[in-house]
């Protein structure tokens, strides 16, 4: 339960109360300052407090986004501000502080607008959402009051609710084809009582329905996968509008979104494997290299807004590129166009789902593969333009981040500690490193020793590339080659072996360590922090894990090389589901501060 206090002579005929408490706050009325005071002091710490002005006059919807976001610890419009228990001592402070300027004494006139110049002239960070064509303002006399009465009744604010629970940067198949009618089943859900992390779990479920519809080999199967496929990103998509109109946002929901989509789209390349196999069809290894490519399309990304995230505080990136950028996205079509250039989620999901009702598997993960490919190579073509025209500096902690990013080992750690300086860029030497260990698996046959030779060098240069800070400019570029390099590793050692279920152990043992760094990212987008260093050195990091393999690869026959990559898979697998699940249930018990991404789509 929430308390709302109100200050100030109450208002004939308002309907502030009633709103309040439709919104879930327990209404108390403050007779005179010293009462709002007193008030304040009573409500328990665990709860959520507001202190409102009684003439208020706005849409209930600007309270909602005012006083009920989960994700902000004090928020304010005109004539209300709320204080999560955190935020709770900063709102007593502010209360104090406009008591201290009017002489010693509170005054309810204007109560809650002090106390939220006062948060934020303080330590509190006051967020003020945008209410857009929304009303919410606190009229001085009768004419002004019943003006904005007037504009209030001239804006529809559950329309502004339901055109503002779509995200604000979508794709174009999502924003012309889903959203028009998705948004309307996330209203019909919060009506029903239904959670943002229930239709997720519904989202999930229709997708592995579509991806065992596509293990069945058959031409039906296949229309039927590729029509749940499409039903599950409705269902992905209306998750997240319904947390934005409902305002239901949490820690455990943000990674189950993000998680969820991730093993959607593996389970479904999975099926589409598994069903190629029943024609007669082997496409595992192209079910493999579309996960490892989209993986490492996702780690570019993260890698570079992590890199970039302090760049206002540090000065701002002034890149002739990202000016070009600003330019371009001043001209409608271009946006429009540049955004399915990148094939975002609804895209790709789109494509996937007709390729694979009126192609065969072989041909959908084909053309899967070139089109993320050109949309890898055109992303980070233009982020490596702009990262070498970058004024600003990188912060300590962007390069914490992307060494967490990294997930090297004890391996690497020792080897890095041996050199403080490195005589290339980080990027080059994690490259070099990468492609030594993965082209002499390529080009030498199964068991040969010299894998471990590139194996070892690998870990050698992966320390000596986390030897310093990675605070070049294009040092973000570090992760995705460490992540093409292991994954890579895997993906040729298993095709080598040439033998039943070497690629489908390789797969799972790439979805465990995926899920591993997917989690990471997740962890240093909420503030959380990275995972325990124990964990990474349980799992091994990156390049002890590369070893690992390398060595199976040599020391066992095929057929139990198979095994090996199994057994990892499932150890691997075990420990980090087993962390992340506490973490993330343990963090959305404390209730850590949601991971809300409303950038571009994955």
């Amino acid at each position: 339960m929430s308390t709302a206090i109100l200050t100030g002579q109450p208002v004939p005929g308002s309907p502030l109360e009633g709103d309040l408490r439709s919104l879930g706050f327990d209404v108390r009325v403050a007779s005179d300052a010293a009462d709002a005071e007193t008030l304040l002091a009573a409500v328990p710490a665990g709860q959520r407090v507001a202190v409102v002005d009684t003439r208020f006059v706005g849409h209930v919807h600007a309270l909602r986004l005012a006083l009920t976001d989960p994700r902000f610890a004090a928020s304010a419009v005109p004539g209300a501000v709320t204080a999560k228990p955190e935020a709770r001592q900063e709102l007593t402070r502010a209360l104090r502080a406009s008591a201290a300027a009017h002489g010693g004494v509170a005054t309810l006139d204007a109560l809650p607008d002090d106390i939220a110049a006062a948060m934020e002239s303080g330590a509190a960070d006051v967020h003020r959402p945008d209410l857009g064509t929304l009303v919410a303002t606190v009229p001085t006399d009768p004419q002004t009051r019943n003006e904005a009465r007037q504009a209030v009744a001239a804006v529809d604010d559950e329309a502004v609710r339901l055109r503002s629970a779509v995200k604000a940067r979508d794709g174009f198949f999502t924003t012309y084809c889903i959203s028009p009618y998705s948004r309307h089943i996330a209203r019909w859900c919060a009506r029903r009582g239904l959670t943002p992390n229930q239709v997720t779990t519904a989202s999930l479920i229709t997708a592995l329905i579509a991806a065992g519809c596509a293990a069945t080999g058959t031409r039906g199967g296949f229309v039927a996968a590729g029509a749940l496929l499409l039903l599950s990103f409705v269902l992905d998509c209306t998750d997240g509008q319904l947390a934005r109109y409902s305002l239901q946002y949490s820690t455990l929901g943000a990674w189950l979104d993000a998680t969820f989509d991730r093993a959607k789209e593996y389970a479904y390349y999975a099926g589409l494997a598994l069903g190629a196999a029943r024609g007669g069809d082997d496409v595992w290894a192209l079910a493999l290299g579309a996960m490892v490519l989209q993986t490492c399309r996702h780690v570019v990304d993260f890698s570079f807004n992590e890199a970039n995230a302090d760049s206002a505080a540090a000065g701002g990136n002034t890149s002739p590129t990202a000016a070009l950028s600003d330019r371009l996205d001043s001209v409608g079509w271009t946006v429009w166009l540049r955004r399915m250039i990148v094939l975002p989620i609804g895209e790709r999901w789109a494509m996937i789902a007709v390729l694979t009702a009126v192609t065969t598997p072989r041909v959908t993960l084909v053309v899967l593969l070139i089109g993320c490919a050109l949309a890898a190579c055109y992303t980070t073509a233009g982020r490596v333009l702009r990262s070498v025209t970058r004024k600003a500096a990188r912060t300590d902690r962007a390069a914490r981040a992307l060494a967490d990013l990294a997930d090297g080992g004890p391996l690497a750690r020792s080897f890095a500690a041996l050199r403080s300086r490195r005589p290339l860029p980080a990027p080059v030497i994690a490259f070099v490193g990468g492609a030594v260990v993965v082209a002499v698996a390529a080009f030498t046959s199964y068991g040969s020793s010299w894998v471990v030779v590139g194996a070892v060098i690998y870990v050698a240069l992966s320390g000596l590339a986390l030897a310093r800070p990675l605070k070049g400019p294009l040092d973000w570029l570090a992760p995705p080659f460490f992540r093409a390099a292991e994954y890579g590793t895997i993906l040729v050692l298993a095709a080598k072996a040439d033998v039943n279920g070497a690629l489908p152990a390789a797969f799972g043992l790439v979805s465990a360590v995926a899920y591993h760094h997917y989690d990471t990212v997740y962890r240093i987008k909420g503030g959380t922090g990275a995972p325990p260093r124990w964990l990474v050195g349980a799992i091994g990091g990156q390049e002890g894990r590369t070893l690992v393999v390398a060595l199976a690869a040599v020391l066992l026959p095929a057929t139990d090389f198979t095994v090996a990559l199994t057994a990892l898979a499932v150890a691997v697998a075990l420990v980090v589901l087993v962390e992340s699940i506490r973490f993330w249930v343990t963090a959305h018990k404390r209730g850590a501060p949601a991971v809300h991404d409303e950038g571009e789509p994955a």
